[in-house]
């Protein structure tokens, strides 16, 4: 019986190595698509646009990402994995080059939607190629490794990009992602192993397997949840410079403790999921509308907007891994095409936050962007509920017979 158990077990010893390289590609990604936050006021300047107009650069790049990644991926649906991530990531590499020579907001704006096209199918593959390298009830934690990237992103690429683009000019931030994509590139091309890969449903069984109204309704929660967290970090440079008076260096201090806190909720997220999935993720979304609620008040203060960012950063992103994973099950003939559209949904929602928040900052001040964000992030709590308490009532006749014939 050992020797049958520790087969197994040799046999995926290369994976964690497989994940690594997504883990990196990931970094590369969550770099462009964060670091605009932190030079913002910059570009704004740059380009004599302002502060709410060059807000819409992240509407672009998550409009792209939602148009893009559920078309990228029916288009490839039957290219071989690696080279899929090796394509994703040259487009990913033109598009961040082309944002070093815009030469206007209109080119700029073309050029985050190009970097965009690559995001959510790379997530989508990287996600079911993780959530397969491992047993079942590890899928979560799994897909959290890959998603550190994204984490370790607002720890390390964020706050130097930030930095580079307020020393350098904001396209020298631009430069420093684009080598990172090569890196990311090199180490695909290395280390990723050529999987063999099942015989992909049709794409009808594949859209029927989509069209589920239960997953419909995690990708709306998927949706108003990141909705809330760009209605408000797409604005926190100036939130911290004009509102908590911070100077322009100490935001990148912080954006560097906001990415340890996304990093901490991240891995903490992947255990909870695999735990108790839907509970950590309604409870979750909870604790998200507690802090933004408490960040309307705190934002003003330098110590208690710092503490509450370091939370809310914890918990925005401890709830990604557990709403992949549901999807994902939720989904079984079309796992990347499920795990993709999640990514589609997330970003439609960031579209739709910076776009809020642009009208909020408007319309109310930037002060007004705490509050708008718990009420969101509200809305996906209520929806997650709403998911597990009618699964526990199609679980309850089931078990209450079980318990029945017990006695």
């Amino acid at each position: 019986m050992n020797p049958s158990k520790t087969k197994p077990e040799k046999t995926k010893e290369p994976f964690p190595v497989s994940i690594l390289s997504l883990t990196v590609g990931a970094f590369a990604i969550g770099m462009t698509e964060f670091v605009i936050m932190g030079i913002l006021p910059n570009v704004a300047e740059d380009l004599n646009v302002s502060i709410s107009t060059a807000g819409q650069l992240i509407t672009s790049y998550a409009l792209g990402v939602a148009i893009g990644a559920p078309i990228m991926t029916i288009l490839t649906h039957r290219l071989p994995q690696k080279l899929l991530l090796c394509l994703l990531m040259l487009v990913f590499i033109l598009g961040n080059g082309i944002a070093v020579i815009a030469p206007n907001y209109g080119v700029l704006m073309g050029a985050r939607m190009i970097s965009a096209l690559c995001h959510g199918t790379f997530f989508g593959v990287g996600a079911v190629i993780a959530a397969n390298l491992v047993k079942p009830h590890k899928r979560a934690g799994a897909v959290s490794i890959m998603m550190a990237g994204l984490t370790i992103a607002n720890i390390i690429g964020v706050p130097v990009g930030t930095f580079i683009g307020q020393h350098l000019g904001w396209r020298a931030s631009f430069a420093a992602i684009a080598l990172m994509g090569v890196v990311a590139l090199i180490g695909i091309v290395a280390f990723i192993p050529r999987i063999r890969q099942d015989q992909a449903a049709s794409l009808t069984k594949q859209f029927k397997a989509l069209a589920q109204p239960k997953l419909l309704v995690m990708l709306l929660a998927c949706a108003v949840g990141n909705s809330s967290l760009f209605a408000v970090f797409t604005y926190i440079a100036p939130l911290l410079e004009q509102v908590t008076g911070y100077h322009e260096r100490s935001v990148t201090w912080i954006l560097v403790l906001f990415g340890i806190g996304v990093t901490v909720g991240n891995i903490v997220g992947g255990k909870l999921a695999d735990w108790k999935l839907m509970p950590a993720v309604f409870g979750i979304f909870f604790s998200l509308c507690v802090l933004l609620t408490i960040f309307t008040f705190t934002v003003r203060s330098p110590v208690g907007a710092v503490i509450t960012i370091f939370l809310w950063g914890a918990a925005a992103f401890a709830v990604m891994p557990g709403i992949q994973v549901k999807i994902m099950n939720l989904a079984q003939e079309a796992p990347a095409l499920a795990s993709t559209s999640n990514h589609s949904a997330g970003n439609l929602g960031n579209a739709f936050g910076a776009f809020c928040g642009g009208l909020v900052i408007n319309h109310m001040g930037l002060t007004a962007l705490p509050w708008v964000g718990a009420v969101m992030v509200g809305f996906a709590f209520v929806i997650a509920l709403a998911v597990y308490l009618s699964e526990r009532k199609q679980h309850m006749p089931l078990s209450m017979h079980t318990s029945g014939k017990h006695m």
